[in-house]
C-alpha cells in the first residue's frame, strides 16, 4: 500500500466498527500537516455532506479548523497538492469547502462484509466498556392510571437504555414505583369502604384507581377522611404489620399487571424498586448530614432547606408530624443507589413538570458533599395532549393499546389477500399499533409537547410507525421470494447505480447515528435516520429489482437489501420496536 494510504491511529476513530472512519482517517492525515493541525483535530470536524449531489463524499469546512488566512484560498492551495490514493480518489472545492470523493467500491465491499459478520450487532461499539449507567424510568403510581406521561417515560427511558448498551455500557433499568405516601393510607381506607377482593384480583390497577377516585370524593364531604389517611400512613411508616400487609398485596398485584403491559411494549426492568424501599436508616443519615452541614433548618416543626440563594425555592424535607416526603426519599434513594451500583451515570426520565424538583435534589446532594452528583441527569420531556381512548376520556395505557390494536386490525382487514398470509394477525396488529404510538411520540425532540393524532398515526405513508414496519417487512419478503441464498462471495462492484450508492451510504452512516444518539439522548435522531433509510429503500426498489434480474446482479442486490434490512431492524430495535417480517 502506498504510504499516503496508511490509515493513521486517531483517537475517536473506530476503524473496527465504523467503515466510514478509515476513509475519514486518511482525509485527516492528508490535510492535517498543511493546515497546521493534528489528524485528531481534522477528524473531529469532517462531515457527511447535506447535498444529494455529494453522495460518496466526505466534506471539510475549512473555517472549522480555525486557521489563519482566507479559507477558500487555502482550500485551493491544498487541492493543487492533492494526489489520489486507494481511499480518496478525487477532491473538489466549493468556496471554503473541500469535498473528498472516496473509493465507493472499496467502502461497499468492506461495509457489506462487515455487516455479514456483525448482523444484529452492526452499528454498536465498545466506547462505554467498563462503565455502568442506571436508568430510572416509567415509575407509575400504583393507585393511579398508567397514563401518557408514564408512557413517554417508558418509551424514552427504554431508548436511553438501548443506546447506552449499543455504545458498550452496562445498563440497569429501574422502575421506581410511586408506592408510598399519604395516598396509600387513603387507598387502604377507601378499600375498606368500596373495595372488592374479586375486582382487585381481576383488574388490580383499574380497581384501585376506582377506589381512589371514590375515597377522594369522600374527602370533599368529610375532611376527617384526610386525617385518617395521614394516621394510616404513619402506621405504615412505623412498621405496623397489618397496615403493611394490605399495602404489599396492592403492590404485588399491581406489579404483575404492569409486567404484562411492559412485555407488550417490549420493555424489561432489572429492578422493581419504590419509595417504600428506601430505608429509614438512609433517610435518617441524610437528615443528619443536612443538619451537621447547616444545610437544613427547622420551620414550624418541619425541616426545610432554603435554596433561594441558588435561585430556587424552599424544599421541605420532613413534615412536622415526622413523615417523609418525595424529595427526602429521593435523597435517600440516590445515596443507596451510588453505594450499591457505583454508577458512572444515573438518569431520571421524568416529565419537565418536575424540573424544579430535580434541580433542588441535585443541589441538595451537591451541598451534602457527594462528588458523584454530576453523574446524575434529569432527562425531561413535554406533555401529550389529546391522548384518550376513542370511547371516552380515560387515560389507562391498556385502553390506548387496545384501541390502537383494534384500529390497526381494521386497516389490515381491508387487504384480504395480504391479511390471509399473516399467521397471527392479532399479534401483528398489536405490534403495528404500538409502533404507531411510539414513533408518533419519538418523532420530535422530547421536550416538545405534542398532540396525539389518531388519524395520521396509522397511515402507511409518511413518517409513521406502520411505514417503518412496512419497509422492514418488504425487505424481508425480497429475501423470502427471491429463490436463492445470500452469497457473501459475490462481486460487489455490480452495485454501482446511483440509487445503490445512495442506499449503501445511508447504511454506512448507522454507526455514526448510534454514537450521536448517546450524546443527545434524543430518539428523534434515530427515527429520522430510519425514515430516511426507508425512503431510500422505496426509491431503490423502483429501479433495482432482484426478481427477474440477471443472476450476478440479483445476488449483489439481494445482499445490499439484506444488509439494509439488518440495519433498519437494528435501528428499530434501538428505538424499542419489534421489527415485523410480514404485515
Amino acid at each position: 500500500m502506498d504510504s499516503a494510504t496508511i490509515i493513521p491511529d486517531i483517537k475517536g476513530a473506530d476503524y473496527e466498527n465504523n467503515k466510514l472512519d478509515p476513509f475519514r482517517g486518511v482525509v485527516a492525515s492528508m490535510v492535517a500537516e498543511f493546515f497546521g493541525k493534528t489528524p485528531e483535530q481534522v477528524f473531529g470536524v469532517l462531515e457527511v455532506p447535506r447535498s444529494p449531489e455529494l453522495v460518496g463524499y466526505i466534506t471539510l469546512a475549512v473555517p472549522r479548523l480555525r486557521v489563519q488566512g482566507n479559507p477558500a484560498q487555502l482550500a485551493q492551495q491544498w487541492i493543487e497538492k492533492f494526489v489520489p490514493n486507494e481511499y480518496i480518489i478525487d477532491v473538489s472545492q466549493a468556496s471554503h469547502y473541500l469535498n473528498f470523493k472516496y473509493n465507493h467500491p472499496l467502502l461497499t465491499k468492506t461495509l457489506l462484509k462487515h455487516i455479514y459478520e456483525k448482523k444484529e450487532t452492526y452499528g454498536t461499539n465498545q466506547s462505554g466498556a467498563g462503565k455502568t449507567c442506571l436508568i430510572d424510568f416509567s415509575s407509575p403510581n400504583m393507585a393511579k392510571p398508567f397514563h401518557a406521561g408514564h408512557l413517554r417515560s417508558t418509551i424514552i427511558g427504554n431508548f436511553v437504555r438501548h443506546v447506552h448498551a449499543a455504545n458498550g455500557w452496562k445498563t440497569i433499568g429501574m422502575n421506581y414505583l410511586g408506592d408510598w405516601g399519604k395516598q396509600y393510607g387513603l387507598l387502604a381506607i377507601g378499600f375498606e369502604k368500596f373495595g372488592s377482593e374479586e375486582e382487585l384480583l381481576k383488574h388490580p390497577i383499574k380497581h384501585l384507581y376506582d377506589v381512589y377516585v371514590k375515597i377522594n370524593a369522600e374527602i370533599e364531604k368529610d375532611p376527617n377522611v384526610d386525617e385518617q389517611a395521614r394516621a394510616y400512613f404513619k402506621k405504615m411508616e412505623t412498621g405496623d404489620e397489618s397496615a403493611l400487609a394490605l399495602w404489599r398485596k396492592f403492590k404485588d398485584l399491581s406489579i404483575e399487571r404492569y409486567k404484562d403491559t411492559y412485555a407488550r411494549l417490549n420493555v424489561e426492568f432489572d429492578v422493581y424498586s419504590g419509595e417504600s424501599q428506601i430505608s429509614n436508616e438512609s433517610m435518617s443519615r441524610a437528615l443528619e448530614i443536612l443538619k451537621e452541614k447547616n444545610i437544613s433548618t427547622e420551620s414550624n416543626g418541619a425541616i426545610i432547606v432554603d435554596l433561594s440563594q441558588y435561585k430556587s425555592d424552599v424544599a421541605m424535607i420532613q413534615k412536622n408530624d415526622g413523615t417523609t416526603l418525595y424529595i427526602t426519599r429521593d435523597i435517600g434513594a440516590a445515596m443507596e443507589r451510588y453505594e450499591k451500583y457505583k454508577f458512572d451515570a444515573m438518569y431520571y426520565v421524568v416529565a419537565s413538570q418536575q424540573d424544579l424538583h430535580f434541580k433542588q435534589l441535585f443541589k441538595i446532594l451537591e451541598l451534602m458533599g457527594f462528588d458523584w452528583v454530576d453523574r446524575c441527569k434529569h432527562i425531561n420531556f413535554g406533555l401529550v395532549n389529546g391522548m384518550s381512548t376513542r370511547k371516552g376520556t380515560a387515560v389507562f395505557l391498556d385502553d390506548i393499546l387496545e384501541q390502537t390494536k383494534e384500529s390497526m386490525h381494521e386497516v389490515m382487514k381491508q387487504n384480504e389477500k395480504k391479511y390471509a398470509q399473516i399467521d397471527n394477525p392479532e399479534y401483528v396488529a398489536d405490534v403495528i399499533g404500538i409502533s404507531a404510538v411510539m414513533i408518533q411520540d419519538m418523532s420530535a425532540k422530547r421536550i416538545r409537547n405534542y398532540t396525539f393524532n389518531w388519524t395520521r398515526m396509522f397511515s402507511f405513508e409518511g413518517d409513521t410507525g406502520p411505514y417503518l414496519q412496512y419497509a422492514h417487512a418488504r425487505l424481508c419478503s425480497i429475501e423470502r421470494n427471491c429463490g436463492f441464498e445470500l452469497n457473501p462471495e459475490i462481486d460487489f462492484t455490480f452495485l454501482k447505480e446511483k440509487p445503490a450508492i445512495e442506499l449503501i451510504d445511508m447504511i454506512a452512516q448507522y454507526p455514526d447515528v448510534v454514537k450521536t444518539a448517546l450524546q443527545t439522548l434524543e430518539p428523534c435522531t434515530v427515527v429520522t435516520y430510519a425514515m430516511k433509510l426507508s425512503h431510500h429503500v422505496s426509491v431503490t426498489l423502483e429501479s433495482l429489482w432482484v426478481m427477474g434480474a440477471e443472476r450476478h446482479l440479483a445476488e449483489a442486490r439481494l445482499f445490499m437489501y439484506w444488509a439494509t434490512r439488518i440495519t433498519l431492524g437494528n435501528a428499530l430495535k434501538l428505538l424499542g420496536l419489534k421489527p415485523l417480517e410480514r404485515m
